[in-house]
């Protein structure tokens, strides 16, 4: 199959600047190497014959069986020990810094 699409690096650098990210010569390069595989992979895909008469899977895996383990109980370390180590603390919470405004 002959390649319709040709990704050069000038795209890159377009896509990139709408994504209002910045690359260098050699992300650059990496990324038009990333683009030149995936183009090759839809390649090998658009190949494949009758594709379009597949059914789409909803899930991949096999979800016919299920086996749980049941619940083991175990003792857990002193609420006043897990909490030791942090700075601060709210009742049994620990208190982080806020990092959102």
């Amino acid at each position: 199959m002959e390649n319709e699409r040709e990704f050069t690096s000038e795209m890159v650098d377009n896509y990139a600047d709408k994504l209002l990210i910045g690359l260098s010569k050699e992300e650059n390069a990496m990324v038009l190497s990333e683009f030149g595989q995936i183009d090759k992979d839809f390649q090998t895909f658009e190949s494949f014959k009758d594709l379009d008469k597949v059914e789409p899977m909803s899930w991949c895996l096999d979800r016919t069986i299920d086996h749980l383990r049941e619940d083991v109980v175990v003792e857990s370390i002193p609420l006043d020990d897990a909490l030791r180590n942090s700075g601060r603390t709210n009742d049994r919470e620990v208190e982080v810094p806020k990092v959102v405004e």
